[in-house]
C-alpha cells in the first residue's frame, strides 16, 4: 500500500511529498548526515556526470542509519 493510500485511509489531508520535504529539511538543519546520503535516501540521482561515473555505491548502510535516526525523530525518541 502506498503512503498516499495510507493517509487517505486514515482520513488525513496530507501529501507524501510533504514528508519528503520535511525529511530533507531535517537532514540539512538538524543532523550531520552527508548531503549525498540524504539525496540517495530520497532516490535522487546525481546530476553531475563525472560524480555519477565514480560514485557507484548505494550507500546502503549509511542510508539505513539515516532512516533509523529519522524514525526516532518522527516517533519522538530523539535526544
Amino acid at each position: 500500500m502506498t503512503m498516499a493510500a495510507v493517509l487517505k485511509r486514515m482520513h488525513l489531508n496530507y501529501r507524501p511529498h510533504g514528508f519528503r520535504s520535511s525529511f530533507r529539511t531535517w537532514v540539512a538543519e538538524e543532523t550531520d548526515h552527508q548531503f549525498e546520503v540524504a539525496e540517495a535516501a530520497l532516490a535522487h540521482t546525481v546530476s553531475n556526470k563525472i560524480v555519477a561515473a565514480y560514485q557507484r555505491g548505494d550507500l546502503f548502510e549509511k542510508r539505513r542509519i539515516l532512516m533509523q535516526d529519522w524514525s526516532e525523530f518522527v516517533l519522538g525518541n530523539h535526544q
